[in-house]
């Protein structure tokens, strides 16, 4: 063994405990004693020694915080005890309340608080045993969060192991954060590498932790304020004040100013004062901690289903400027819905330069009577979103006139030009065509939903997340997408990631597969061919036996040529109709060699011009390419007079204990009937279920026989 391998442990040792030492004095006490140049000199030679023997490498050396090889996925980990968020106020008022109410919760007793900065970071849990870093956790659903532990070692200023003689089991909560100056500088690199900028600091360090690659996470300027402990063993507190010096003997970094209070005044006071000071920290804060300090006084105040009684955070008011609103602007939503956004003269709020702000919608326009040319007060909502807040009415010009939204879009979309209608549901105007260009998302969640393709998971969040990254761009490419791109798919934002996970996209294409086989109703549904809902598409697909016999309906086209026509030829499609078990003659007296037929002109010419068009075209190519044949459903004549409920029309109202409507629905319709939206005198039965609308009301109105849920099976059962 040479020289150099015999002293390179030792000097490895050294190297460690230097580099320890200068993380502490920098990370934790904010007193580094050497520059950057030399910390990075000692760094550089420990790697240099463990590169050249690799035997000296361990799992705890300052060189490891890089992080491990990419993960596939987070696992999850149960906390110990839960991670439970805190009720907020942002008035001083609701303060007082609080304080007043654990007054007389604890009567005739002093109550000593701490108050403490609320850093706008993530909430994270980390569990030492006999001192040495077990695991690391997301607050998550605050019973179960992500496991970010190799994420979290390439955080400087947390230990592998805690000094001085720690517990057998320590768990310890805080907020990781991205340092202020950390933040600005990354911006900067992702500006001059073309990349999108970070919206905050928060958000950064949010999406920092959920990167599956910890490598990339060890080179964001992260670090860490403790303020709170989970499960322990062996440690004796009475008091919350003293966990401060606690940490700092373990070596985990606390806040660097916390207060002690016992009454209404001395809170407040506090809340100021750290409200001019907050700015010179190294993370944002966004308000203060109001804790009860004695835990046996916390014991007694107890907790509320989802919060403790004993704690309340008061948040600082966002920063709010005024600009000019220069123009009113509405986009369309992937879901149709249409956004007003106030085009602004571009103006600096809590550090972002901004000139789009969010106008919600029409009532909201019209309750703050905004109009294009005012002098608007925008400010960050959560400091992410710019809002408008108000209008300085005392600045408003001559010229501004009350906003009409309808007015502006000329009455219909302002993508596709096509209808548009307000959803009472949403207070919002919608595009009806749900084959608009923007609406994308849309169609895919029609297509998934359970009364069309029945698709798990593919909905919501994940059907616009499934857009907005460029994997789906019309439903039919769902068939076309792999398990490995489900599985990594964010659903969060670039700074603050959530993804899909593995066992959710094994799920979503098991689903996505079974589809393929769904009836041909189903499909006809889920394709939204326009005046085509689910009674139709069922009753499309009883006469039809594949998809393209529908495009090329001789039935649809016979349909058409009948009311078209009033010859001779007429009474002959006519008959070939009633034939086909498609139409049967007219019991009105108004019309006595006429018919009715199964579906009206209107569903038969939109049918038709549906797959005469291109995108109809389109779609039937596609689906052959991917070896999508639905089943057919077709009947008789005579068999569809002989189903046991042909012909009768059913309305559902209530709650239903023993199945869902879609499954009545389908029960129904298997068995020959149909299901309406609303009561008529030609509706037959009424099933109600728990808590009838008006509907049931209605029923009884008209004499409509009812049905209860348990009638119902009795039926089917028949």
């Amino acid at each position: 063994m040479t020289a150099e391998e015999t002293q390179a442990p030792k000097r490895a040792a050294q190297l460690r405990r230097k580099i320890e030492e200068h993380n502490r004095r920098y990370y934790q006490e904010a007193a580094p004693i050497i520059s950057d140049r030399e910390y990075d000199r000692l760094y550089q030679e420990l790697l240099d020694l463990e590169t050249q023997f690799p035997r000296l490498v361990s799992p705890d050396s300052p060189t490891q915080r890089v992080g491990g090889k990419p993960l596939e996925a987070f696992a999850q980990i149960a906390h110990r005890v839960p991670m439970l968020s805190l009720d907020n106020t942002y008035s001083e008022k609701e303060v007082a309340s609080f304080y007043a109410r654990i007054t007389r919760l604890l009567p005739n007793q002093r109550i000593p608080v701490v108050i403490e900065p609320k850093v706008d970071g993530v909430a994270v849990s980390l569990l030492y045993e006999n001192g040495r870093l077990r695991h690391a956790a997301t607050r998550g659903d605050g019973a179960v969060g992500d496991d970010i532990t190799q994420n979290i070692k390439t955080i400087r200023s947390i230990p592998e192991r805690l000094r001085s003689a720690p517990p057998r089991v320590f768990e310890v909560r805080g907020e990781v954060f991205m340092d202020k100056r950390g933040f600005a500088k990354l911006n900067e690199e992702r500006s001059k590498a073309g990349l999108p900028l970070f919206a905050n600091p928060r958000n950064a360090a949010a999406g920092s932790l959920k990167q599956l690659d910890p490598a990339i996470v060890a080179k964001r300027p992260l670090g860490i304020v403790f303020y709170g402990t989970g499960a322990v063993d062996d440690v004796d507190l009475e008091k919350h004040s003293d966990l401060f010096p606690l940490l700092e003997k373990f070596g985990l970094p606390t806040s660097e100013r916390w207060w002690l209070a016992d009454s209404v005044v001395e809170i407040l006071s506090a809340i100021r004062e750290l409200d001019k000071i907050r700015a010179d920290f190294a993370y944002q804060t966004d308000g203060a901690v109001v804790k009860v300090d004695a835990f046996a006084q916390r014991e007694r105040l107890g907790f509320t289903a989802k919060s403790p009684r004993w704690a309340i955070a008061y948040k600082y008011e966002a920063e709010r400027v005024e600009t000019r609103l220069i123009d009113i602007l509405v986009q369309v939503g992937r879901t149709g819905v249409l956004t007003p956004v106030a085009a602004l003269e571009t103006v600096t709020v809590s550090g972002s330069r901004v000139s789009r702000a969010t106008l919600h919608n029409e009532d909201e326009i019209k309750r703050k009577d905004i109009r294009i040319g005012d002098t608007v007060v925008i400010e960050k909502a959560g400091e992410v979103i710019p809002a408008v807040i108000e209008v300085v009415k005392s600045k408003r010009p001559r010229s501004a006139k009350p906003f009409d939204f309808f007015k502006h879009i000329h009455g219909k979309c302002p993508v596709c030009g096509g209808p548009v209608r307000r959803d009472p549901q949403f207070v919002a105007w919608r595009c009806e065509n749900i084959q608009c260009p923007a609406q994308t998302t849309r169609r895919v969640e029609f297509f998934a939903a359970r009364s069309a393709l029945d698709i798990e998971s593919i909905g919501g969040i994940v059907a616009d997340k499934l857009v907005e990254r460029g994997l789906v761009r019309e439903p039919l490419d769902l068939f076309e997408l792999k398990l490995e791109q489900l599985a990594k798919l964010n659903l969060g934002t670039e700074e603050a990631p959530r993804i899909f996970g593995e066992k959710n996209a094994s799920k979503a294409i098991h689903a996505i597969e079974r589809a393929k086989t769904l009836p041909l109703s189903r499909w006809l549904f889920a394709l939204a061919i326009p005046d085509v809902g689910k009674t139709t598409a069922m009753q499309l697909a009883r006469f039809h036996e594949t998809i393209e016999d529908v495009a090329d309906s001789q039935l649809l086209r016979d349909v058409l040529t009948y009311h078209e026509r009033s010859d001779q030829n007429r009474k002959q499609i006519a008959n070939r109709l009633i034939e086909a078990g498609f139409a049967e003659k007219s019991k009105s007296k108004s019309e006595k060699d006429g018919i009715v037929t199964e579906v009206g002109r209107v569903v038969a010419k939109s049918v038709l011009a549906f797959f005469e068009s291109e995108a109809g075209s389109r779609i039937l190519r596609r689906m052959k390419q991917l070896h999508i044949f639905p089943k057919s459903e077709k009947i008789s004549a005579k068999k569809a007079v002989k189903l046991p409920l042909a012909e009768k029309a059913f309305v559902l109202t209530g709650a239903l204990a023993s199945m869902t409507r879609e499954e009545a629905t389908a029960k129904i319709e298997a068995l020959g009937g149909h299901v309406s939206g609303s009561v008529s005198k030609k509706t037959d039965y009424v099933l109600a279920g728990a808590e009838p609308g008006s509907k049931f009301e209605k029923a009884k109105q008209l004499g409509i026989r009812i049905l209860t849920e348990a009638e119902f099976r009795k039926m089917l059962a028949r």
